[in-house]
């Protein structure tokens, strides 16, 4: 695991990324997280990475977020995604309304799904809105100490979309996450029917994308002056990486041992199996370098109180999108030459290509939408004023 050593490891130890792989079927199994991987989680330093300094957090630099996600993911992808959004959604949390942070962050970072499709609706009452709707892709929604979900709130000149913000016990959670993968993730579909929400729970969804939340003024910190879909994109391609990287390792070391069928050859001594190899390690080396610069970069730019341009969003939205699809490839070229014992439950394998297929279906990994918005704004044209960047 050496290409993930580099940075400070924040509690995500070698020692819980093999607790992470012990309880992987058992994830699987529940389809959501064991209680002793989220009571494990809770007492890590990850969990408060992105929590400002006021409510007893790390108030670290946002890319320090992205290299214990991909270390987790060499254990669990499902436990990767879900953790590494727990983490990120106390980062979300930190640009709402002051007021909001007070009340969530007393105790310190909560478990807050965010599922943030605009698929509910706001209508005003006194001193807030009216939130009914149906949310599908609750990530880790079972153990929510909270739950953020996108609504259209009615303005008496306009719809606003927003991020609204809900106690988890006024939510109620649909099982439907019945999946061929990512099982362990939890992803279920989240109802609200007839809640007030105070207006201070609400932050408009334009502010979010450009960096300008609430938040972004209430902490001394550019960590807090991402962008959103940046932030999003770049965390959830992370579990995918991770991933890949633990393909290629398990995949070196079926190596030393598989003997091939029929012909009694050692694959070792294969060079079809060494070209292989090597073709992923330096793949996954190139796509590390992508991440890193890309989070870089953005993370300069809000360090010198720079305002992030569209078109540098979806160039990130695009690394990100495109790191996935190349890990993806990655790990079905490995698997096509692992042979046929590699799809046995029993084997690590085909739950890692599982994971990664459904996490590859993510909205925001789009490979076509996300060249076209990056294409669309590096020559200047038009794009849609909602277009997900």
């Amino acid at each position: 695991m050496s290409a993930v050593n580099a940075r400070p490891t924040y509690g995500i130890t070698d020692d819980f990324v093999a607790r992470l792989a012990e309880r992987a079927e058992e994830a699987e199994r529940l389809r959501r997280l064991p209680a002793a991987t989220v009571d494990e989680f809770r007492e890590t330093e990850l969990f408060r990475l992105l929590l400002p300094a006021r409510f007893g957090g790390l108030q670290a630099s946002f890319p320090e977020l992205l290299q214990p996600i991909r270390r987790m993911a060499h254990g669990c992808a499902s436990s990767a995604w879900t953790l590494g959004f727990y983490a990120l959604h106390n980062w979300l949390l930190s640009l709402f309304d002051l007021r909001v942070q007070q009340e969530v962050f007393a105790s310190g970072p909560v478990l807050a799904p965010a599922p943030l499709a605009p698929t509910g609706r706001g209508v005003p009452a006194d001193g807030g809105v009216r939130l009914t709707g149906r949310w599908s892709w609750a990530t880790g929604a079972m153990a929510a100490d909270w739950v953020m979900v996108g609504a259209l709130v009615e303005r008496p000149d306009r719809i606003d979309p927003a991020l609204v913000l809900v106690p988890a016990d006024q939510v109620e959670v649909v099982d439907t996450w019945h999946t061929a993968g990512m099982r362990g993730t939890g992803s279920h579909d989240v109802v609200v029917t007839d809640v007030l929400v105070p207006e201070h729970r609400m932050v408009a969804v334009a502010d979010i994308y450009a960096g300008t939340a609430p938040g972004a003024r209430a902490h001394d910190a550019p960590t807090y002056r991402w962008p959103m879909v940046p932030a999003l994109a770049l965390v959830a391609s992370m579990p995918v990486l991770g991933a890949a990287e633990r393909v290629t390792e398990l995949f070196a070391e079926r190596l030393g041992g598989r003997v091939l069928a029929y012909s009694g050859a050692a694959q070792k001594d294969q060079p079809a199996a060494q070209i292989r190899l090597a073709g992923a390690r330096v793949r996954l080396r190139a796509l590390r370098a992508l991440v890193d610069e890309t989070a870089d970069g953005i993370d300069r730019m809000v360090a010198a109180g720079e305002r992030v341009p569209r078109a540098v969003r979806a160039e990130a939205r695009l690394a990100a999108v495109h790191t996935v699809h190349e890990s993806r490839a990655v790990i079905a070229d490995l698997l096509d030459a692992s042979g046929a014992s590699a799809q046995f439950l029993s084997n690590p394998l085909q739950r890692f290509k599982r994971d990664v297929d459904i996490a590859a279906g993510h909205v925001v990994f789009d490979y076509d939408v996300s060249r076209e918005l990056a294409g669309a704004l590096a020559i200047g044209a038009k794009i849609s004023p909602i277009a997900m960047v």
